[in-house]
């Protein structure tokens, strides 16, 4: 009996460190899902926009602010929507009179462009519209 005795001691004992090792881990963070720096002639124009997996957004890296699940599902199609274009490392060359530019980073690779680069795929526009409306709505900067 000494012999199972020992050895629940050192079952429990592993068990304890194993536990101890997951309750390290409460601090793991959410992957992003894509980081766009916007630049641009307007005096708003320079934004750093970070968005991960779980809502959170990030402007001009101040605190965090959560997204709705609507938000989150069209941040999440968004990021879907520009998995070949980021893979391809797309740069669109910006046209005369261009207002915005925008440089993209996700884990499928980059895309810069402008408001008016020739070309675009739609989800280009889309994703200006959301780094737009998520920077006055959700982090509460003007225009």
């Amino acid at each position: 009996m000494a012999g199972a005795s020992s050895t629940r001691t050192a079952l429990g004992a592993a068990l304890a460190a194993g536990l101890a090792l997951l309750g390290g881990c409460g601090n793991v963070q959410a992957a992003d899902l894509f980081i766009v720096m916007r630049t641009g002639s307007t005096p708003h124009a320079r934004l750093t926009l970070l968005v991960d997996e779980e809502g959170n957004v990030h402007c001009n890296g101040r605190p965090a602010h959560k997204l709705s699940d609507a938000e989150l599902v069209r941040a999440r199609g968004i990021q879907e929507d520009l998995q070949d274009v980021a893979a391809k490392h797309t740069s669109l060359t910006a046209r005369h009179g261009s207002v915005m530019s925008y440089n993209l980073r996700d884990e499928d690779g980059t895309v810069h462009y402008a408001d008016n680069s020739a070309g675009q795929p739609k989800v280009l526009h889309e994703l200006a519209l959301f780094v737009l409306k998520t920077a006055q709505e959700v982090c509460g900067l003007p225009e």
